[in-house]
């Protein structure tokens, strides 16, 4: 698509806004991908790798165990699955979930999340390579601190033949209790969780690891984007008066830039509301989506940057309300992205929707995709752009859950 097209991009906006008449919103549009993922599964992932494989990842846990299983999404099908891992002691959290991506070549890395001794929420991050996606090498850890305490919520992405990975560390919570970290404030928020960085070889090890931010919100998700000459990486922040507005930071030619906010939304609340941001990029230009409960609103808000995310566009509201958050998002076109999150419904029930969002604003009409469970099991759905579809994936709750899929073609509107 040509950029710059604004009228080729509203109407894109309105394919995927309501129909009026006689029929739904192009419901027949939502096209079931057979998922490769068996009755009990949860927490999936989508996740492109640097060639543009696009891996859906996710756990199947039994009684004794917990396995890390993959596919690769090919000719609108999934591959038959490969296992990354197992164990019987790993952290297993609705909202922590592991993933699996391709790096470079046959070079693939995958993580998921290992308790130690030490307490309830004592446990460590580990990564496994591997240079076939069949056989992995023994898994290692991005941080050396050894503390009792936090990690997770990591994101990888590829860098050239190496990987990177930033998390949520809490190595300087030690002294803290379960969760308290999310009620300090002021001179005592020093021993809060930090926000962290490692680049790690094809051999497994660590070449770089820094703390990029020494104060954020302790249990919400993290996300990761390429720039034109660097990265994006976007997190709720905290701030010693207690606000967790999003944040982000840039590594460009000049190095890591200091923390910046997306949005100033002011939501000032005691606890950790368990729902990161998302973000997408062409080159320089961002789309950044999350949850807010700013002035007493459920919302899901989205901005834009033109420059690599120095500045940002006044965000846009997607949905108000009912909104639950779990938000993602992906560019679809030159000025116009789809947001995806789920709004609770009644009977704990949740929606998951997208609405389209271009650039200057204007908004498509939300557009529902699958119905699941509004209570912590159903997780948070993933949406990504697999060449000429979205893709979707998320966990159907009931007596057993299990991890769905669905397609939606873009191909059709996407020609000049």
């Amino acid at each position: 698509m040509r950029a710059g097209n604004l009228a080729t991009v509203l109407a894109l906006a309105i394919f995927l806004a309501a129909c009026t008449g006689e029929a739904p919103a192009r419901k027949s549009q939502v096209l079931p991908v057979q998922s490769p993922a068996a009755s009990g599964s949860a927490e999936p992932h989508l996740q492109a790798g640097a060639d543009g494989t696009v891996i859906l990842s996710w756990l199947e846990t039994t009684a004794a165990r917990t396995t890390l299983r993959y596919s690769v999404y090919e000719d609108m099908g999934w591959s038959r699955s490969r296992t990354v891992a197992s164990g019987d002691d790993w952290f297993v959290n609705w909202a922590d979930f592991p993933s699996v991506t391709r790096i470079a070549g046959d070079l693939w890395a995958a993580h998921w999340l290992q308790k130690r001794p030490g307490g309830t929420y004592a446990y460590d991050v580990r990564i496994s390579l591997s240079r076939d996606g069949v056989n992995w090498q023994p898994a290692m850890s991005p941080h050396d601190d050894g503390t009792p305490t936090e990690h997770g919520f990591v994101s990888m992405i590829a860098l050239g033949e190496t990987l990177g990975a930033v998390w949520l560390d809490g190595r300087k919570t030690a002294r803290m209790v379960g969760h308290e970290v999310s009620e300090m404030t002021g001179e005592a928020a020093n021993g809060g969780m930090t926000l962290r960085w490692a680049t790690i070889d094809g051999g497994g090890q660590i070449l770089e690891s820094l703390e990029l931010d020494s104060l954020i919100c302790d249990c919400c998700q993290t996300d990761l984007a390429h720039l034109s000459d660097g990265l994006a990486v976007v997190y709720r922040d905290l701030s010693v008066n207690g606000i967790r507005d999003i944040g982000i930071i840039r590594l460009t030619g000049k190095g890591w830039s200091e923390p910046a906010l997306v949005a100033k939304d002011g939501w000032k609340i005691a606890g950790c509301p368990v729902n990161g941001p998302a973000v997408d990029s062409r080159g320089d230009k961002l789309v950044v989506a999350w949850f807010s409960g700013a002035d007493d609103s459920r919302q899901v808000r989205a901005a834009f940057s033109d420059d690599g995310g120095e500045h940002f566009s006044a965000a846009v509201t997607i949905s108000s309300g009912s909104a639950l958050g779990r938000v993602d998002v992906s560019w679809v076109a030159d000025g116009l992205a789809v947001v995806s999150w789920l709004d609770e419904l009644d009977q704990g029930m949740a929606a998951l929707r997208i609405r389209a969002v271009a650039r200057h604003g204007e908004l498509g009409e939300p557009q529902e995709i699958a119905l699941t469970g509004s209570q912590r099991l159903s997780g948070f759905p993933h949406m990504l752009r697999a060449g000429g579809d979205l893709l979707f994936a998320w966990t159907e709750t009931g007596e057993q859950s299990r991890v769905l899929t669905a397609r939606w073609p873009l191909a059709e509107f996407l020609a000049d």
